[in-house]
C-alpha cells in the first residue's frame, strides 16, 4: 500500500505509517497538476489544509481508498465525490478544540490590552503609555455565538477570568446550559447585554454574514468582536465600517472570507483591527495530536479494514458494508432533513425501522442518522465515531425500535425530532433497492428526493399558489427541478418540497412568505 502526504506533517506520524509497512512519500507544495499526475499511483491520501482534494482528484486516485485529514475542517476535501467513488474521508474531531478555544482568548486578550499595536509602536523607537490604555475582563460580559466543543471550552476559560458569560446556540437546551454555568439567551439579547462578543458557529446559509450592519447597530457601543470560527459569518465591509465610527472599539479575526486575506482589505488598515493568518489549530501540541492520530487511523484502515472517525463511512465490517450502505445514505438523509426543518433545542430523537431493514444490525443507521441531524447544527466536528457521544453530551435522548411490517414498503424507517418548540416527524423508503425517499412528513405522504436545494412550505389548499410560487421563482431565474406535494383533505393544509437547482436568496424566501395563503417557508440544502 502507497500513502501519500501532501501537506506537513510530525515525522512522527511519517514513522507511525512506515512502521506499519506502507510505503509513504512526503511531498508537499505540489501543484494542481503534478497532485493529479501522480494521485494514480497511491491508496492513501493524507493532507492538512493547503491540498485541495477536488473531484478531480478524486477521479485521478484510480487506487485511492482513503483521504485523511489531520485536522477536523474538511473545506478542502470533497466527501460527495468521495463517498460516491467510495474513499472513505477521515479526520481527527476534537484534536484542535483546545488550542482553538486559547487562540480565541488570546485574541481576546491581545485586542483588550492593545498589545500588537504597542510592541509596533515600541519597535518604532517610541514609549507611548498613556495611548495603550485597555481595559479588564473582569466583571465584563462575554457573549458565545455557538456552544459547540469549542465555545463550550471558551467559557469555561472566560468563567476562570471572572467573565459573565451569555450562549447563542438554538440547539442548546436550557439544562445543558445551566450545567455549564452559562445564560442561555436570544440572539437580540447577547447583541444587547455583551460586552465582547466571540463567534463558534459553523458557516451555513442561516449563519452567512449572520453578524452584519443591522446586527451591529443593535450591539453596545463599544463592543468588542472575536472571530476564530469560519470566514464569512461576520460581513467585513459591515465591520470595517463600524470599527471606523466606533461602534465597535476593536476586532480581532484569525479567519476571512478570502484566504489568504488580501493585502489591499481595508480591515488592514485599521488600527482598532488585529489579525492573524488562520492560526487557531496551530499549536505543537495540536499540530502532533491530530498527525498521529490520522497517521493511526490511516494504518487501520488500509492493513486491517477498520474505519475510524470516517465523515462519509461508518465503522462497520467491509463484508457487511455493501447491504448497509443505502440504509445508511437513507439514515443520514433524514437526520439532515430532520435538521433544517426542526426549531429549538433538541431533547429527544426516536427512530423506528419497519420491515427487511429491522433484521439488519441497525446501530450504524441510528449513528448515521445522528450524524446527519447533528451535522448542519457542529459541522466537521461530527462524525459516525462521536455522533452518539455529542448526542449525550447536548443531552438529547435517542432511542430505537423495530417492528416486521412495513405496510406497503420492503422497508421503512422513520424518524421523529422533539425539540422544545415542537415535534416533527419523518419516513424514509429505498426506490429500486438503493435511491433514498422522503415518503412522508408530519402525516402528509410524499415522494421527495432529499438532494440539492429544497423549499419546505407551508400553505392552505387554494387554487393559484403553486403558479404563484413558480412565477415568482421564474422571474428570478430559479429553475424547479420537482415539486411534491401532500394535503390532509381537500382545502385543507398543504405540505409542498420543491427541489430547486439553484438557490433562493432571503429576499427572494421573504417574496414567498408575502404570497397568498403561504403560511410558512424555508430553504434547506442536503
Amino acid at each position: 500500500m502507497h500513502v501519500l502526504v501532501s501537506d506537513s506533517i510530525s515525522e512522527r506520524g511519517v514513522e507511525i505509517l512506515k512502521n506499519a509497512g506502507l510505503s509513504v512519500d512526503v511531498k508537499t507544495k505540489l501543484s494542481k497538476e503534478e497532485l493529479l499526475n501522480i494521485i494514480g499511483e497511491y491508496d492513501g491520501l493524507i493532507v492538512r489544509s493547503a491540498t485541495k482534494v477536488t473531484p478531480e482528484v478524486i477521479h485521478a486516485g484510480k487506487r485511492l481508498k482513503v483521504v485523511g485529514r489531520a485536522g477536523a475542517g474538511l473545506d478542502n476535501i470533497d466527501v460527495v465525490a468521495a463517498t460516491k467513488k467510495g474513499v472513505v474521508v477521515m479526520n481527527t474531531p476534537g484534536g484542535n478544540t483546545v488550542t482553538t478555544a486559547e487562540h480565541s482568548i488570546a485574541m481576546m486578550l491581545s485586542m483588550v490590552r492593545m498589545i500588537p499595536q504597542a510592541t509596533a509602536s515600541m519597535k518604532g523607537g517610541k514609549w507611548e503609555k498613556s495611548k495603550f490604555t485597555g481595559v479588564e475582563f473582569y466583571n465584563k460580559t462575554l457573549g458565545i455565538l455557538g456552544m459547540g466543543r469549542v465555545g463550550s471550552h471558551v467559557a469555561k476559560l472566560a468563567q476562570g477570568l471572572m467573565m459573565n458569560v451569555l450562549a447563542y446556540d438554538p440547539y442548546l437546551s436550557p439544562e445543558n446550559a445551566q450545567k455549564m454555568g452559562v445564560e442561555l439567551v436570544s440572539l437580540p439579547e447577547i447583541y444587547r447585554r455583551s460586552d465582547f462578543i466571540t463567534i463558534h458557529s459553523p458557516l451555513t446559509a442561516e449563519t452567512k454574514n449572520l453578524v452584519n450592519a443591522e446586527a451591529i447597530n443593535k450591539m453596545k457601543d463599544g463592543v468588542m468582536i472575536v472571530n476564530c470560527a469560519r470566514g464569512g459569518i461576520v460581513d467585513e465591509n459591515a465591520l470595517y465600517e463600524a470599527l471606523k465610527s466606533k461602534k465597535v472599539a476593536a476586532a480581532a479575526f484569525d479567519v476571512f472570507v478570502q484566504e489568504p486575506l488580501d493585502p489591499k482589505n481595508p480591515l488592514l488598515t485599521l488600527d482598532n483591527f488585529i489579525s492573524t493568518p488562520h492560526l487557531g489549530a496551530s499549536t505543537m501540541e495540536a499540530q502532533e495530536n491530530v498527525a498521529l492520530a490520522i497517521a493511526e487511523q490511516i494504518v487501520d484502515y488500509l492493513t486491517r479494514g477498520v474505519i475510524r472517525n470516517a465523515a462519509n463511512f461508518p465503522s462497520v465490517p467491509p463484508d457487511i458494508l455493501p447491504r448497509l450502505q443505502p440504509y445508511i445514505t437513507l439514515a443520514e438523509k433524514l437526520g439532515a432533513f430532520q435538521a433544517s426543518i426542526s426549531d429549538g433545542a433538541i431533547t429527544r430523537v426516536s427512530i423506528e425501522y419497519r420491515g427487511k431493514v429491522a433484521e439488519l444490525s441497525v446501530a450504524p443507521l441510528t449513528i448515521a442518522a445522528l450524524k446527519g441531524l447533528l451535522t448542519p447544527i457542529l459541522e466537521d466536528t461530527v462524525n459516525y465515531v462521536n455522533a452518539p457521544a455529542i448526542a449525550q453530551e447536548r443531552g438529547i435522548d435517542v432511542d430505537e425500535s423495530k417492528n416486521r411490517d412495513a405496510g406497503d414498503y420492503i422497508s421503512l424507517i422513520t424518524m421523529t425530532v422533539q425539540t422544545n418548540t415542537g415535534t416533527n416527524k419523518a419516513k424514509g423508503a429505498l426506490f429500486s433497492r438503493r435511491d433514498p425517499r422522503i415518503i412522508e412528513l408530519n402525516g402528509y405522504p410524499l415522494e421527495v428526493v432529499p438532494e440539492g436545494y429544497m423549499l419546505v412550505l407551508s400553505n392552505t389548499d387554494k387554487p393559484g399558489v403553486v403558479g404563484n410560487i413558480g412565477t415568482l421563482l421564474g422571474q428570478h431565474n430559479i429553475n424547479i427541478a420537482r415539486m411534491q406535494f401532500g394535503r390532509d383533505v381537500p382545502g385543507g393544509k398543504v405540505v409542498s418540497v420543491i427541489n430547486i437547482d439553484s438557490p433562493a436568496s432571503p429576499e427572494i424566501l421573504d417574496k414567498i412568505r408575502k404570497l397568498p395563503n403561504v403560511l410558512s417557508v424555508k430553504q434547506i440544502r442536503l
